[in-house]
């Protein structure tokens, strides 16, 4: 079978293009004809092995493809809500989509887009990050469609019955070592070294691919940017192993305009799961999304029509004081990711940390809200003098800048702006019956809870 990827001079297909005057889409769900025509709208398509033999396919049927995520957390970040979301994209289009977990590949490393190798963690610590990353992306992909549901594998459970000496006949024979030194992921890490076990992951994707295609007649992968090699591999083995048709696609690495690295806040990465990353700093992540990146990120990140996306870049265009397009990307991105439960209490929180009055929030709001602020807890007294408790939660160095920041009005009690010097917070003034809210100026918030 020839390959087009592989054949000297070819030029390999980039498509991020933003024609306003295609077919315009009225529904976040399109059709399988309008799918390739929308993910290059979005920017979604960096690489494409084959467009127009991809075009035909997915115009002409049900396609099965399939995207892999490696357990290398107990939860994936929003690095990894570009795939997820695409391969939503194509099983609202009706294809077949399947989630790969690395429960195999896991226990190796990916040396894609790395300068130093990962280290190895134990066989017991892969098996429950599987597990739990099973479970997120059940939040993603419907695998209880009666008409088309999604599927989740793990390749643990085939690459863990793999013997060694059958492995490098039947498989390792199909790669020569030339070829493999030729890929980026291997190529980049020859100066520093690699391992012959990161060196070897590129083979075990491979055999995924064929894996799948053969026993799912899956002939389609996504992946990011960095997994072009890996992919591209993929596509040769099922070739020299019998055969058929297979594309690959890769999405393209995100980026922000400011340089900054895209996933990271102050307080380190955004995850998905909501104990490690609540939904109000996940909201607060996007609705600070620079004007410049905004609408890029409405059309990776949200399933709203062009129509819509058209009408927010208008509105940023000439009212961008009002980050009307930012407050709907956090809203429609915490709403995929938490829930429309999750949009509603975050956007409390923010309402009530603008105005300063939190005696709304409820108490897991609360929590929630002031969880990056400094905390101090004290011990449960019938009332403790307003000085003491500035001074004890460090919101003021010494009794007399506090006295100072009292008197000048910079000093709020839950809210409330505190006058004078000799007040005393009682135990039936405290938010829930065990916290006081300081506020020092405008956005200084320490949060004392009594115990």
């Amino acid at each position: 079978m020839t390959r087009p990827w592989l054949q000297p001079g070819r030029v390999f297909l980039f498509f991020n293009r933003t024609d306003k005057e295609r077919c315009k889409l009225t529904e976040t769900r399109v059709t399988q004809n309008e799918l390739l025509d929308d993910l290059e709208y979005r920017g979604l398509i960096y690489q494409v092995t084959d467009r127009e033999g991809l075009a035909d396919k997915l115009n002409n049927g049900r396609v099965v493809l399939y995207c892999g995520f490696d357990p290398t957390a107990d939860s994936l970040h929003i690095g990894s809500l570009l795939p997820i979301l695409c391969l939503r994209r194509f099983q609202l289009a009706g294809h077949r989509s399947i989630a790969l977990v690395g429960g195999g590949t896991g226990l190796i490393g990916d040396p894609s887009g790395r300068s130093t190798e990962r280290s190895l963690n134990t066989a017991e610590t892969v098996a429950g990050w599987t597990e739990s990353l099973k479970r997120q992306l059940s939040r993603f992909l419907d695998f209880d469609s009666k008409d088309n549901p999604a599927q989740l594998v793990s390749n643990y459970d085939w690459l863990a019955s793999l013997d060694a000496i059958s492995f490098l006949r039947d498989v390792g024979k199909y790669f020569t070592v030339n070829y493999m030194l030729a890929k980026d992921s291997v190529d980049s890490r020859l100066a520093n070294g690699i391992s012959y076990t990161e060196f070897s992951y590129m083979i075990l994707q491979a055999y995924d691919f064929h894996k799948l295609h053969r026993d799912h007649g899956c002939t389609l992968q996504l992946g990011g940017s960095d997994q072009w090699g890996n992919i591209t591999a993929g596509l040769d083995l099922i070739g020299k192993m019998g055969g058929g048709d297979a594309y690959g696609i890769t999405m393209p690495l995100v980026t922000k305009s400011d340089g900054k690295k895209f996933g990271k806040s102050e307080s380190g990465a955004i995850w998905l799961d909501r104990s490690k990353t609540s939904a109000y700093q996940f909201y607060q992540f996007w609705i600070n999304t620079d004007d410049q990146d905004v609408v890029k990120f409405l059309k990776y990140f949200t399933f709203l029509s062009r129509e819509r996306i058209a009408e927010l870049e208008t509105e940023l265009n000439e009212r961008p004081e009002k980050r009307v397009a930012q407050r709907e990307l956090a809203r429609e991105v915490t709403r995929i990711v938490h829930g429309q439960e999750a949009v509603e209490s975050a956007e409390n929180i923010t309402q009530a940390l603008f105005s300063g009055d939190v005696t709304s929030l409820s108490e897991a709001e609360l929590v929630e809200a002031l969880q990056d602020m400094p905390t101090t807890v004290l011990p449960d007294e019938p009332e403790t003098g307003l000085i003491d408790l500035l001074v004890a939660a460090k919101a003021a160095p010494s009794r007399r800048q506090a006295k100072q920041d009292i008197e000048s009005g910079a000093v709020y009690v839950n809210g409330e702006r505190m006058s004078g010097i000799d007040a005393a917070i009682r135990s039936e003034q405290r938010l829930h019956g065990r916290y006081v809210v300081l506020r020092r100026g405008k956005k200084n918030y320490y949060l004392v809870k009594f115990e």
